[in-house]
């Protein structure tokens, strides 16, 4: 049986793939307010790490010539059946959300915290699959989100595009080929130029 070293490389391919989801689903959350389309990416990016961390939870059981638990299982169905508590939203959010997370992991410490290895991967075989699962129904809330609003920064370059149009001055028709005309400038200052120079070399003043 295959014993896991914390410093052998699958243990921190590990560490490092639930890091990252952890961190890309904090940062896309902080990155809401800006950009919609950022926030799916790293929301996305997050489902990905967490993809990579449940494929190497099933070799840490097939490595031990064990199987995943079948979703039938009375084992897959009590950990299914955990109900987690909505997250409190306080003005002491650190404090009150490590807390929150610490109470949920109460719910799951019989699997845990337990000494065979492949209990304790088929769990987070489960919980992860859940989480993966949720963060899909996110990805999906913030795209019709982005559809109908965007966000921050892409309201604001709609603003700014929304501007530059109200500046713009109407352009006259050009005298001779009734064409649009365009602002140019010469020696002599600005003038009304046809758009069709220089086939046309219509003019007008400004």
């Amino acid at each position: 049986m295959k014993v896991y070293d914390p410093k052998e490389r699958q243990y921190d391919q590990m560490t490092q793939a639930a890091r990252s989801g952890r961190q890309n689903i904090i940062e896309g959350s902080e990155r809401a307010a800006t950009s919609k389309d950022t926030e799916m990416k790293l929301t996305d990016v997050a489902r990905a790490s967490l993809s990579e961390l449940r494929g190497d939870y099933e070799i840490v059981i097939l490595d031990r010539n064990e199987l995943p638990w079948s979703v039938h299982s009375a084992e897959a169905k009590a950990v299914n059946a955990v109900s987690l508590d909505p997250a409190p939203f306080t003005d002491d959010m650190v404090h009150e959300s490590a807390k929150h997370a610490l109470e949920q992991r109460k719910k799951y410490v019989r699997w845990l915290d337990a000494d065979n290895a492949v209990v304790v991967a088929n769990a987070m075989l489960i919980i992860i699959g859940r989480a993966m699962s949720m963060l899909k129904n996110q990805i999906e809330a913030q795209g019709s989100a982005f559809e109908k609003a965007g966000g921050f920064r892409e309201r604001l370059t709609a603003k700014r595009l929304e501007a530059r149009e109200k500046e713009k001055e109407p352009s006259p028709e050009c005298p001779q080929c009734s064409k649009p005309m365009r602002r140019r400038s010469s020696a002599r200052g600005e003038f009304w130029g046809c758009s069709g120079f220089p086939d046309c070399k219509g003019t007008r003043p400004i």
